[in-house]
């Protein structure tokens, strides 16, 4: 009886372990399948996605073809002939250091002119001649990289080469910087600091020279706006420190240049150099300018602004009299600007509205302007005031260029412009049409030899790229 048991128990064992074994088999051979399923559905997968790839690219290689043949320009990277690129030592790429961005830009810029005189109020050209016809503009290539860190740290440059309609090459900016975005900024190079005198829309405005160089002409009359130290010298560069906290700005701006660089060469018996009040500038050393702003904007429209530039060399330049040398270097001036700028919240029907006001405390010289001019729906209208006071004058000066100016005195300066953008030219936001004029007279006392007026017209091609 036991041994009948025992066997029964045996054999029940046997079958159950060859049933679990069977059951085993049959769950390695499913998932073997489902395996299988999963690796079939993968390839099929890829080669939809091949597909789709090839047509993008053929798609891609239609599009390059098609701007190929509309700008009618050098084949862009990918469809230049497989027997020409086999010519090269190496495949022709453009490669970048990979440490930041590189933007590439453009500016044109082309003006037809007509005037009374050629020339600025403050400044005639050789000949003096009326009613003149003139082209001028330039193209501008702009190169700006920039490298930025998670935290808001950035490095970068700016160079902008010009080429002008006459065939010369200039530079307009050209600088280094580096800081903290929205906090503190450095900045070194050649470029304009601060404008605490904006004229708005000031397509053509003929009352100085270039924005550093060239200011003062002697015997026309004198513009003061402040830019004096603002910057892009053809005769030294700046550097910058500026600082943003919430609402408020705040810009250390110095100028290290020939200081007589700021008078046009004379034209006059007296002396044939760079001239201040009939006497030619000497120079010593370079001046040093210093130029704080204070930017305050209680709002997105409003922002008012505050600065004063000054020359902190002594004897830097001037003229020798009776054997001694005569400084002409201390120059001071203080401005105010408010701007009330409506296009930041109403693109479509904002106005643009600045109130300006400067004056200069210089060497035997003051000088007082105030300017307003307002912008709506592309059209603007401004007007400048300068009140300025000559205390000394070389005797027996002798202008050979017209010259307004050749006493001590008194004289006053009205200068009206306005202007028109019409934009979008043939549906191209990058592509605008500009049409400027202006007037300007000077008004003098007994001691100044004649009053003098000038008044012209502009057309402006403005595309950018």
């Amino acid at each position: 009886m036991k041994k009948s048991t025992l066997a029964l128990a045996i054999g029940l064992l046997l079958v159950a372990n060859n049933g679990f074994a069977k059951t085993q088999k049959m769950t390695l051979e499913q998932r073997l399948e489902q395996l299988e399923a999963r690796l079939e559905a993968a390839e099929n997968r890829a080669a939809k996605a091949e597909n789709q790839v090839q047509q993008l690219q053929v798609q891609q290689a239609a599009e390059i073809q098609e701007i190929k043949v509309a700008q009618g320009n050098t084949p862009v990277n990918g469809t230049t002939p497989a027997q020409e690129t086999k010519k090269n030592a190496t495949t022709p790429n453009l490669v970048l250091s990979g440490y930041g961005d590189l933007k590439i830009y453009g500016d044109v810029e082309f003006n037809m002119d007509a005037e009374s005189r050629k020339g600025t109020l403050t400044r005639l050209n050789e000949d003096n001649t009326t009613e003149q016809w003139d082209m001028d503009g330039r193209i501008l290539i702009g190169f700006d990289g920039m490298r930025k860190l998670d935290d808001g740290r950035f490095a970068g440059f700016s160079v902008q080469p010009l080429a002008d309609m006459y065939g010369k090459m200039n530079l307009d900016d050209a600088y280094f910087n580096f800081g903290q975005e929205n906090d503190w900024k450095v900045k070194v190079g050649r470029f304009e600091a601060y404008d605490m005198f904006p004229l708005n829309q000031d397509t053509f405005v003929e009352h100085s020279g270039n924005t550093a160089n060239d200011l003062y002409t002697d015997g026309q009359g004198y513009i003061y706006m402040m830019k004096e130290a603002r910057g892009r010298s053809d005769a030294g560069g700046n550097f910058l420190l500026s600082k943003q906290i919430d609402n408020w700005y705040f810009e250390l701006n110095s100028l290290i240049e020939d200081g007589t660089s700021l008078y046009a060469d004379g034209d006059n018996v007296a002396a044939e150099g760079r001239t201040y009040h009939g006497r030619e500038m000497v120079k010593e050393k370079n001046v040093v300018y210093l130029r704080p702003v204070v930017s305050w904007s209680p709002m997105t429209e409003l922002s008012f602004a505050a600065a004063m530039e000054s020359q902190v060399v002594n004897n830097a330049y001037g003229y020798t009299s009776t054997g001694e040398f005569v400084d002409q270097s201390d120059r001071t001036g203080y401005g105010l600007t408010m701007t009330w700028n409506g296009l930041k919240t109403d693109p479509e029907n904002g106005v643009v509205f600045n109130l300006n006001t400067a004056y200069l405390d210089a060497d035997n010289e003051k000088d007082f302007t105030a300017a307003a001019n307002a912008l709506w729906k592309n059209f603007e209208l401004g007007y400048i005031y300068a009140h300025n006071k000559i205390d000394d004058f070389a005797e027996g000066f002798v202008c050979d260029n017209d010259c307004v100016i050749t006493d001590e005195g008194t004289y006053d300066i009205h200068t009206v412009h306005a202007s028109y953008l019409i934009p979008n030219v043939m549906d191209m936001q990058n592509f605008n049409i500009y049409l400027g004029t202006y007037y300007s007279k000077i008004q003098s006392d007994e001691k100044i030899s004649s009053d003098d007026d000038r008044y012209g017209a502009r057309l402006r091609f403005k595309y950018f790229f």
